[in-house]
């Protein structure tokens, strides 16, 4: 033992003898060399309850003070040997000696995938990937994700065939934008994730608005002290990106806390080719504008998330936590060539639009929760939430046209000043009651207040002036309440296991601009019934129904406009109303290992945003807008299984049919489509400590419908791979995406007189490089929370 060691337990010695007991002890291996970082956690004498806990250091060693005397068990563990159990009996400060770990017997196989290997549990209701020490949680929490199977990244948010997720992390939900919750994930690390949870069917106590959920879960604390972690990540697509961060976190027996930080440097790309068929009055072809449009966005952004959590006694905890995304650098550059030509194809003019917006954004979230556990194991969770956004954007358009010859022929200019500022004030309230192990009751209350002040004011730009436009100048202030109670039942009564929930909201609405008035008042019930009767050992029958609803966010419902150039407009819409979303599914489970799944999918007001051409002003407006019905029927077939005991292998198969229907400009339109859906996702660890893991994946995407849209096949791919060094304290990775070039897409719209195209090259094809170490006590667990609630996911901004 060292010196300072000494000191140490020389100083807690004292302390013991004055107050409280210390057991120490020092841990080795078989080949009697200290084992370091090995947990030694400390049980009652029953095991049925943890007490505390700590960890050995580079010697071995170990000390968990603060104990009363008493009877103990003692498990000393670390990842490839045998764990140690040793009963305690304290009266006094005690030292236990030396005690060996034993090398596991699986960890010397010449390749063990056994032990560090992602698994896959398939429920009626959900499915859950177990990800905790794997190679897989050596990235950032948006690799773990990205390696979820079903699930795929774009750049607008994150999926599941064509449904977008609601992001929750231990059941807290992620109240940002798809962009945001992507950066957001991409900056934390996830060295503590438990599993991840798909959850098609998410029961009352979820938003009524949550669809499909993917549950973050984060690993208990349970070891005092501190530990680190620095990252940094380079990424290689169009153009270089960066990223680096340091992650922190410490725990005492009344107290944890953890602060993270990160910095991103990123510029994208996004290539556009657009072609619109502008038509007579006979849908005839009187012009054709074929345009080029480059995008690049640069942005500087900072994320931080501060946790703390103070354990007033063995029941009751008291936390406060936040999240903080600062973006004081935004620059979004569009460079737009058409060229116009008519129906012979003869060059008729063309012009180059140049707009360049720069965005100040802030996103601050602060909540603080109470949870009481009550001696029948119920527990009372409480919950309030502040989340503030603030948003100001400069955007400058300069056009020049040009005859057909390609003289000269005229310019514009226009700027436009835009704000937003958007502040929520949640509080919710849950009590969990457990009746015995079979059955269990859930009530829960919440209110949320959001109220939001915007402006926009364009002008014209005249030689050197600036003239107001009071035509496109306009102010939107919207305020929403919704007040929502939740009771959620779960029992098992034979083979049949029963869970069904009813949720009520009240919402009400008031949207003023300077040319509407949009108000809204309504409430409705959201019932979730799942029904599963276990018919024999290998084989499980299930029913699900579950009603949700839609909101759009606040940038949707804000009617201002951005401009790609003068003939293109992006717009809001305040009359948007929310769409209800009805889903019934009947599915099989065969030997845990095999599911065949028939759902049906109706909707009603389903929103979008469209594009509509007006074949008189040549002017095409990009707007959400309300669909009236849209029906999907899926016949799904899933499975995972292990092969020869080395690499495991997810697959799923999805034929569906999308019906949509509406009316545009008074006449009913309807579009239907047969698509597919498929995804395959394997993972491998090789070496005789499971350090080198990799994982591939392949998503398909057929020909499909998507808002009055038809989306031409799509592949996403992805290879990455995880090295562990230095004695599994550092990491290396490598992430390849798009490896076949087929992650573009194109989508046509064509029906009545609208006949537009446009084909979408997004920066989705890279190579990402990343190192992380960890220093202090690695094998702690993180008390990494993001708290929030519903209102705030619809913070977005247009982009």
């Amino acid at each position: 033992m060292n010196r300072f060691n000494f000191i140490i337990l020389f100083c807690v010695s004292i302390v013991g003898y004055a107050q409280d007991l210390t057991l120490s002890g020092t841990v080795v291996d078989d080949n009697n060399q200290p084992v370091a970082y090995a947990n030694a956690i400390l049980y009652t004498s029953d095991e049925s309850q943890i007490i505390t806990g700590s960890s050995t250091n580079e010697e071995g060693e170990y000390a968990i003070t603060n104990l009363k005397t008493g009877d103990y068990i003692l498990k000393l563990s670390y990842l490839g040997f045998e764990p140690v159990n040793k009963a305690v009996s304290l009266t006094q400060i005690t030292n236990v000696g030396v005690i060996t770990l034993n090398t596991s017997t699986e960890a010397l196989a010449e390749v063990t995938v056994n032990v560090k290997k992602p698994t896959i549990n398939k429920l009626a209701d959900r499915l859950v990937f177990n990800v905790e020490n794997t190679a897989l949680v050596e990235g950032s929490m948006l690799d773990v994700v990205r390696s979820t199977p079903s699930v795929f990244i774009l750049d607008e948010g994150i999926k599941v065939k064509n449904s977008y997720l609601t992001i929750y992390i231990n059941d807290k939900k992620v109240n940002l934008s798809g962009e945001e919750v992507i950066q957001l994930l991409e900056s934390s690390p996830a060295n503590s994730i438990k599993s991840i949870e798909l959850i098609t069917t998410p029961g009352a106590r979820y938003e009524a608005s949550s669809g499909v959920v993917l549950n973050i879960i984060m690993s208990k604390n349970l070891i005092i002290g501190y530990r680190g972690r620095v990252f940094s990540k380079y990424k290689q697509g169009v153009f270089p990106n960066y990223e680096a961060g340091i992650s922190n976190f410490y725990k005492t027996d009344k107290i944890s806390l953890s602060a993270n930080y990160s910095f991103s440097k990123d510029k994208l790309n996004r290539e556009n080719n657009d072609q619109i068929n502008y038509l007579n009055n006979d849908n005839a072809l009187e012009q054709l504008w074929a345009s080029n449009v480059k995008r690049n966005k640069r942005l500087e952004t900072h994320n931080a998330n501060i946790n703390f959590d103070y354990f007033i006694n063995d029941n009751n905890t008291f936390s406060l936590s936040s999240r903080i995304v600062l973006t004081p650098y935004f620059n979004y550059e569009t460079n737009n060539r058409t060229l116009i030509s008519d129906d012979n194809n003869n060059l008729l003019s063309s012009f180059n639009a140049k707009t360049l917006s720069t965005y100040d954004k802030d996103n601050l979230g602060f909540d603080a929760d109470y949870v009481s556990k009550f001696k029948d194991d119920s527990k009372l969770s409480v919950n309030a939430n502040y989340t503030t956004f603030d948003y100001f954007r400069v955007q400058n358009i300069n056009s020049d046209y040009f005859l057909a010859d390609d003289t000269f022929d005229y310019d514009t200019a226009f700027k436009t000043n835009s704000s937003q500022d958007i502040n929520i004030i949640s509080s919710q309230a849950d009590y969990y009651i457990p009746f015995n192990d079979d059955s269990s009751l859930s009530l829960g209350v919440k209110g949320g207040f959001v109220k939001t002040n915007n402006d926009v004011v364009r002008f014209s730009i005249e030689g050197s002036q600036e003239v107001i436009d009071t035509a496109n100048s306009n102010i939107f202030d919207y305020d929403e309440k919704v007040l929502a109670a939740y009771v959620d039942y779960e029992d098992q009564f034979g083979d049949f296991i029963f869970n069904g929930g009813l949720r009520a909201e009240q919402t009400n609405v008031n949207g003023i601009s300077l040319n509407s008035n949009n108000k809204q008042n309504y409430l409705n019930w959201f019932p979730t019934v799942v029904l599963t009767h276990n018919t024999t050992e290998k084989l499980s029958l299930y029913a699900k129904y579950k009603r949700t609803i839609s909101r759009p966010d606040y940038q949707s419902l804000n009617p201002f406009q951005f401009l790609l150039n003068d003939n293109i407009i992006v717009s809001g819409n305040p009359n948007l109303q929310p769409a209800f979303t009805n889903r019934l599914e009947l599915g099989t489970i065969l030997n845990d290992t095999h599911t065949f799944e028939v759902s049906l999918i109706t909707s009603t007001g389903d929103f979008n945003e469209l594009g509509f051409q007006n074949n008189d002003t040549n002017i095409i407006t990009y707007t959400p807008q309300n669909i009236g019905n849209t029906t999907e029927l899926n016949f799904i077939y899933e499975t995972y299984f292990t092969a020869f005991d080395k690499l495991s292998i997810y697959f799923v198969t999805a034929m569906y049919y999308s019906k949509e229907e509406t009316k545009v400009q008074n006449v009913n339109v309807a579009l239907d489509q047969w698509s597919n859906y498929t995804a395959f996702d394997t993972n491998i660890s090789f070496l005789k400590d499971n350090s080198l893991s990799t994982n591939f994946s392949l998503t398909y995407l057929s020909k499909r419908l998507s808002g009055l849209q038809t989306i031409k096949g799509m592949l996403l791919s992805e290879l990455a791979i995880s090295k562990t060094i230095w004695n599994k304290k550092g990491t290396i990775s490598l992430i390849a995406s798009d490896l076949f070039n087929k992650a573009d897409f194109k989508t046509s719209t064509n029906y009545l007189n609208q006949n537009f195209s446009q084909f979408t090259n997004l920066d989705n094809r890279y190579i990402k490089l990343g190192f992380s170490y960890k220093f202090g006590n690695s094998t702690l667990k993180s008390n990494e929370k993001d708290r929030s609630h519903s209102e705030r996911s619809r913070i977005n901004s247009r982009d």
